[in-house]
């Protein structure tokens, strides 16, 4: 173990909780730092307010409540692509950065998004499902029509680095790729060879396979609801890797049942853990309901990796170097 050689202290909220040698290493000779190993936001209290730079991931929210109470913070390092789990409005207004890690995981989670959807567009998820249940022929009738990818329609919701590398993937498979995201300014189209809608409904009307890969903001919130699923072409498929609030989650049993969807796949639901309440964790778990077999649930790990997650906490150290040394901070969100 590095000795201890500054006064400067970094905190790690939550998630990590081991030797920290990546983080050490990163911030040897200009701070100390400790991990929490918090699992909720009230856990902090009285543990965080020294903090010259807080590293954070996911398993809590850093509020203002908290945000109030720090008396000497650089700034505030998400590690990892979402803020919506940091007050950094507040935080700005406090004269303390806030900064995420945007490029930890791009390659993981687009790989996890174009996995999920060939193993619903395929039948390999539903098939191997039922006959491991003892359900059906040993056929793939059960499941027909399956359709060719190539030459079908992949809708992407939000063209961020994430986004980018879906279509790049997309393309090889020899998929039309197109993309809805009112953000983006023109010419991504043209870059990297994909077609640009300027309305969602239209997008929906004739993707295969929606995949989003938006922000959870206000805007974004069930996205994914009653309405836009009724836009989606009869037969197609849902992937989410992005945020859990960014689907209503309780439209989805109905659409998978009226056919509107033949399948989805979920990564991140609203609550994580899941209540157990859920209608579509309900339907997934039931051994007697054929619906199952057509839903794939993941426990929020589209973005791991061992590399994904060395430079998740590498790139989130060495964030808190540049602020506390006075360097100029990157990817600052506020």
């Amino acid at each position: 173990m590095l000795p201890k050689v500054s006064s400067l202290k970094v905190i790690i909220t939550d998630f990590v909780a081991d030797t920290l040698e990546p983080e050490r290493r990163v911030l040897q000779g200009v701070a100390d730092i400790e991990a929490l190993n918090a699992f909720g936001e009230e856990e902090l209290v009285g543990r965080i307010e020294d903090a010259d730079a807080v590293m954070m991931y996911h398993s809590l929210p850093v509020t203002r409540k908290t945000i109030e109470r720090l008396r000497r913070c650089k700034l505030i390092v998400r590690c990892g692509v979402g803020v919506d789990n940091v007050d950094h409005a507040f935080a700005a207004s406090r004269g303390i950065p806030v900064a995420n890690v945007p490029d930890y995981g791009t390659e993981d989670v687009a790989d996890s998004a174009i996995g999920m959807m060939l193993a619903l567009t395929r039948g390999i998820h539903p098939l191997d499902s039922a006959l491991r249940a003892g359900e059906g022929p040993w056929s793939y009738t059960p499941f027909a029509p399956l359709r060719r990818l190539r030459g079908q329609t992949l809708g992407i919701i939000g063209l961020g680095r994430i986004g980018s590398a879906c279509a790049l993937r997309a393309g090889a498979l020899g998929m039309d790729v197109a993309f809805y995201d009112p953000y983006k300014p023109d010419g991504y189209d043209k870059a990297l060879g994909i077609r640009r809608f300027e309305k969602l409904g239209d997008l929906l009307g004739q993707s295969y396979v929606v995949t989003l890969h938006c922000p959870l903001t206000d805007e974004t919130r069930h996205l994914m609801n009653p309405r836009t699923l009724g836009l989606m072409r009869d037969g197609s498929y849902l992937i989410n890797t992005s945020r859990g609030e960014v689907v209503d989650i309780e439209a989805l049993v109905p659409a998978l049942r009226s056919g509107k969807l033949a399948g989805a796949a979920i990564d991140v639901l609203p609550q994580e853990p899941p209540s157990g309440n859920e209608s579509l964790l309900l339907v997934w778990r039931d051994a007697r309901d054929p619906l199952r077999h057509r839903i794939i649930i993941n426990p929020h790990s589209a973005f791991y990796s061992e590399e994904g997650m060395m430079d998740m906490r590498v790139k989130g150290a060495e964030a808190c170097r540049r602020a506390l040394l006075g360097e100029k901070i990157r990817n600052r969100v506020n």
